[in-house]
């Protein structure tokens, strides 16, 4: 009998490494055919009245295309689950945006960090005392409120990941605040660039408001994608800068409900350093590495950009890999089990980040260069 189990669970990993890897064959294949897509479809479209859309479209929205297309066809036949395993968007992200680090000159990046600071201080305040305040108002339970204001406020998923282990919330809370977050970052990601080009925004200005203010960091790197490289790398030190308050935001977190919600003594409320640093981004310090090497490098080395432009190149490639996932991951049954409350409460609160973000990102960002 002991045997037998013993064969059963080994027959069960066996089965769960083949479905997770063929989970991240099939991002590596939807990759690929965004890359192709992405070539090809400029020139199949030339000399069409949809040349100039054509050229417009840029990797991410055929990558998180294809994603929606795989996860309806693995859905249908029953596999998405399964292979979820693969779908790492947390990895694929936070390599590419360590590898994006390497293109960011660090006089850009310590020209930013300032403002970057003052942004993500006043942002999250506000916008997580709001949505702390309205989830209140409307009923929400203290755990599920803390959720929401993390991910709205700070970084999506991860923040909310962060916040969950610190007040000790239900799996049911945590997918419902996923899935708000990834319904909410889809649209927004083509949205806001589309808006900073209609408000004539400053590369700076666009990036500081796509950086503050689009939740999961993938999405930014999308979003900053579509409205250009400077952009891109502003929205990228912006949402690195507010990445690295979570370890902030979930101690806080931990002793307030420690002390407050849960009424626990004092003496088992208190955070320790150790905790800070398992609950801190790890990326973020990559980020920052990696921009000191490529700078340096580029100063110094004979073949600075060609070994940068190898760099960016394989940056795209994790990216791609990323919003594939983001795709492939996506899931409208958490919103439908979370009812309308918590959908108000996140909807209201990505209203005010938005207004926020924009005020913040033009008077902080309003005459910053990236020359």
């Amino acid at each position: 009998m002991t045997e037998q189990r013993t064969d059963e669970r080994s027959t069960e990993r066996s089965f769960g490494v083949g479905y997770a890897v063929a989970g991240v064959l099939l991002v590596v294949a939807l990759g690929a055919a965004t890359r192709f897509l992405e070539a090809q479809v400029p020139q199949w479209a030339e000399s069409t009245p949809f040349a100039k859309v054509a050229k417009s479209i840029e990797f991410p929205v055929y990558a998180i295309a294809l994603g929606l297309v795989g996860n309806a066809v693995l859905a249908k036949l029953a596999l998405r689950d399964a292979l979820s395993q693969g779908f790492r968007t947390e990895f694929f992200i936070k390599t590419g945006l360590v590898l994006l680090g390497a293109s960011v000159n660090l006089k850009v990046l310590v020209t930013a960090a300032g403002p970057a600071i003052i942004q993500a201080l006043l942002l999250i305040s506000i916008v997580f005392g709001f949505t702390w305040w309205l989830g209140g108002k409307l009923g929400l339970e203290d755990k599920l409120r803390a959720l929401l204001a993390s991910a709205v406020s700070i970084c999506g998923v991860s923040a909310a990941i962060a916040a969950a282990g610190a007040v000790q919330a239900k799996k049911e809370q945590l997918a419902y605040a996923a899935s708000l977050v990834i319904a909410f970052a889809l649209p927004s990601i083509f949205l806001l660039p589309w808006l900073a080009d209609v408000f004539g925004l400053s590369d700076a200005v666009a990036g500081a408001w796509i950086g503050g203010n689009i939740d999961t960091t993938a999405a930014v790197a999308a979003a900053g994608a579509l409205a250009g490289e400077e952009a891109l790398q502003i929205a990228t030190i912006v949402k690195t800068t507010q990445n690295a308050l979570i370890g902030i935001v979930a101690i806080a977190l931990t002793a307030y409900f420690a002390l407050k919600v849960e009424r626990r003594s004092a003496a088992d409320a208190r955070p320790s350093a150790h905790e800070f640093w398992d609950r801190f981004p790890k990326f973020v310090l990559g980020f920052i590495a990696a921009s000191i090497i490529g700078t340096l490098y580029l100063q110094y080395a004979s073949d600075g950009k060609a070994a940068i432009a190898t760099v960016n190149d394989l940056r795209t490639w994790f990216l791609i890999f990323a919003f594939v996932s983001i795709g492939l991951e996506f899931s409208l049954r958490g919103l439908r089990e979370a009812g309308w409350r918590p959908v108000a409460v996140f909807a209201s609160a990505t209203i005010v980040n938005i207004v926020v973000a924009l005020g913040l990102a033009a008077v902080l960002f309003g005459t910053f260069t990236t020359g």
